[in-house]
């Protein structure tokens, strides 16, 4: 986290909050201070004050975002001014978020801990186009600049229908806007239409808009759809719990045309440029480093993308895991089955682990009926979480090949983290195989850690 403020006082108070949440902090006292920590520090997120002589905030943000090397960076800008008008010109400056002084303490954290997730899935998008050597990351960093809003289809749940009518002519005709006023309904409505933002008011007479929060994000459709809730200030925990479930963003109420506005434009920008660098990343990568038959990176670019992930983790200190995957008696399979329906069930067994891990995990298949994933900044219990979600998705249904034979299968698991004096990437991947190893020898169909 980087303070800029030229009042200490101010930055003192900023950074006592935010070492308190584990965060590392650096401080600027100048716009000019700022952009040169910028240009030669790892930066995740700014906190900008706007009121600062020689450069203001607003110039210091908008040459941050006209610096390929740093645009990616989501900037907080801090203020005293209050008016809409101002809020409006901090976002126009390219601003993520804006946040007013005195800073609510809830606000701040909610706000800050939502763009975390933002910026390492950004990251870790970035990095796989690095480690592909295929994609020029100058180029994929300016795309942002070309995106517009306009035709984006946006979908507002809320059973208050003339406040979703006030919203959806605040947002037409930029926007095509769809109006739910049965939040029961929101996961079918989301599956049958490609939306790219949902609205969801706090205020859902008989209904839980947390629950429908939950209900989205475990749909494929709407696991990357941004998310912004329409909140009182009696839902503030409600609120930080949303963020934590993986709402993008909030606007209180009585909601403000232009703040509206411009949070939306913001969430739908963020939305189709994450699209696009996904989009980027598929289509300029070469079969070599792809598996042919289930789509996923293979062994050859897992042994690159490793090396750059664990020295990026070393430099920060972050923590990072590798889960070893071995299909049991997969042998068996293609002795009794053919080799057709083996292929079958690797193909299979490929789209459940992308669909039991998160979006900023790396699944390869290494050789054979072995598969590895790497999981950055993952403590021991997430990856412990995500190792037992895949294997138990793996084991709870049978595997239907394309002859219409059920097979079912069991997987072992072993995972290992850059802990305990593990040195380099290959001493990571003899652990996670240890671990591997221990878990057939245990009987199969479980989950190991190296204990080491």
């Amino acid at each position: 986290m980087l303070i800029v403020d030229d009042i200490p006082i101010n930055v003192k108070l900023l950074e006592t909050r935010l070492v308190a949440e584990y965060f590392t902090v650096l401080t600027a006292n100048s716009g000019a201070q700022a952009l040169s920590i910028c240009d030669n520090e790892e930066v995740d997120i700014i906190l900008l004050d706007v009121m600062m002589p020689e450069m203001d905030g607003f110039e210091v943000c908008r040459r941050l975002k006209a610096n390929p090397k740093t645009h990616h960076i989501p900037v907080v800008m801090v203020t005293a001014l209050d008016q809409p008008s101002d809020r409006i010109a901090g976002l126009e400056a390219g601003a993520d978020e804006f946040l007013s002084k005195p800073i609510d303490a809830v606000q701040l954290l909610a706000r800050v801990k939502s763009l975390v997730r933002l910026k390492i899935l950004t990251d870790e998008l970035r990095s796989r186009a690095a480690t592909g050597q295929q994609i020029a990351v100058e180029d994929s960093l300016r795309v942002m600049d070309n995106i517009g809003v306009d035709g984006s289809a946006v979908l507002i749940v809320d059973t208050d229908v003339r406040h979703a009518g006030r919203i959806k002519q605040d947002l037409e005709p930029t926007h095509k806007v769809d109006i739910l006023a049965d939040p029961s309904e929101a996961v079918l409505q989301v599956a049958e239409k490609k939306y790219e933002l949902i609205i969801l008011s706090m205020a859902l007479n008989g209904h839980d808009p947390l629950r429908v929060c939950s209900q989205l994000r475990t749909l494929e459709q709407g696991r990357n759809i941004p998310i912004i809730l329409i909140a009182e200030d009696a839902n503030k925990d409600q609120v930080v719990r949303g963020l934590e479930l993986g709402v993008n963003d909030f606007i209180m109420r009585p909601v403000e045309h232009h703040e509206l506005v411009a949070r939306v434009r913001t969430q739908v920008r963020r939305f189709r440029y994450a699209a696009e660098l996904r989009d980027s990343v598929s289509s300029t990568m070469q079969l070599a480093i792809i598996d042919e038959l289930t789509g996923l990176y293979n062994r050859r670019y897992f042994d690159r993308h490793l090396d750059l992930m664990f020295t990026k983790a070393q430099q920060q200190g972050r923590k990072m895991a590798v889960m070893m995957l071995d299909i049991d008696f997969f042998k068996m399979v293609n002795d009794t089955h053919g080799h057709e329906a083996g292929d079958d069930i690797l193909v299979e067994f490929a789209k459940r682990i992308q669909k039991n891990i998160r979006g900023v995990d790396l699944p390869c298949r290494y050789g054979g009926e072995e598969f590895v994933v790497l999981m950055p900044d993952t403590s021991q219990v997430s990856a412990g979480n995500i190792a037992e979600r895949v294997r138990d998705a793996v084991e709870s249904a049978p595997f239907l090949t394309n002859s219409g034979v059920a097979i079912s299968i069991t997987v072992s698991a072993g995972v290992a983290l850059n802990v305990g004096g593990i040195e380099e990437p290959k001493m990571l991947l003899k652990k996670a195989d240890i671990a591997l190893y221990q878990a057939k020898h245990d009987g199969r169909n479980r989950v190991v850690f190296d204990a080491a």
